[in-house]
């Protein structure tokens, strides 16, 4: 018998899974391709992508780039932020690299994480984890960010450092990098990313699926 919940579109962020084995390895809901001029970004009532803005620069997102569903970002992933006041109290941003061109958006990818970025914005913690598609073997020697090249690396935090200035001069830059950490340190961010979804939306507050 089919359930009449199949006829419909799970929420990207609260109806689709974290990933089968969190913190290690998670689904990835893709919002921008290193191919898109323009970031969108889920719209958290319907789930559908919205139109945020054009790109602030020239530069293009570095990798595919989107958020863990049932992740939140509050005062546990805040805690693991120097200076942090408060989380963004948005899904845990991630990026996924791929040396296939993958061009489309709002897919699933199955991501190994192997580290992240420590960002402030305006205060607020704003951790970019980055994973590896899991089924790209080119891939399958890197285990933590430092074995990657650095110039990938480099380019990543460049972009995340940059993209939301203001290229008049006019408004300050809003975002500090702090700095990147390995795998170790990004899976205690997906934890706690995890636990703080789990607190403000609690499971009678939402369907439950298998994470």
């Amino acid at each position: 018998m089919v359930n009449s919940f199949d006829r419909f579109r799970a929420h990207p962020w609260h109806g689709l899974s974290s990933g089968s084995a969190v913190p290690g390895l998670v689904d990835a809901y893709i919002e921008i391709t290193p191919f898109d001029a323009v970031k969108y970004e889920i719209d958290k009532r319907t789930g559908y992508l919205r139109v945020d803005r054009p790109q602030g620069s020239s530069a293009l997102p570095p990798t595919l780039y989107g958020f863990i569903p049932r992740t939140y970002c509050g005062d546990r992933v805040a805690a693991l932020t120097p200076g942090a006041k408060i989380g963004d109290h948005d899904p845990l941003d991630v990026c996924v690299l791929s040396q296939q061109r993958i061009d489309r958006a709002e897919i699933v990818v199955p991501a190994r994480v192997v580290g992240g970025i420590q960002l402030l914005d305006d205060g607020e913690a704003d951790d970019k984890i980055v994973a590896l598609l899991e089924s790209d073997t080119v891939f399958s020697y890197a285990k933590d960010l430092k074995n990657l090249p650095n110039a990938v690396v480099d380019r990543i935090v460049h972009y995340f450092g940059t993209y939301k200035m203001d290229i008049s001069g006019d408004t300050p830059n809003s975002i500090e990098v702090l700095g990147t950490y390995g795998a170790e340190h990004a899976m205690e961010v997906v934890k706690a990313s995890i636990a703080d979804y789990d607190e403000t939306f609690p499971v009678h507050d939402r369907r439950s699926t298998d994470r």
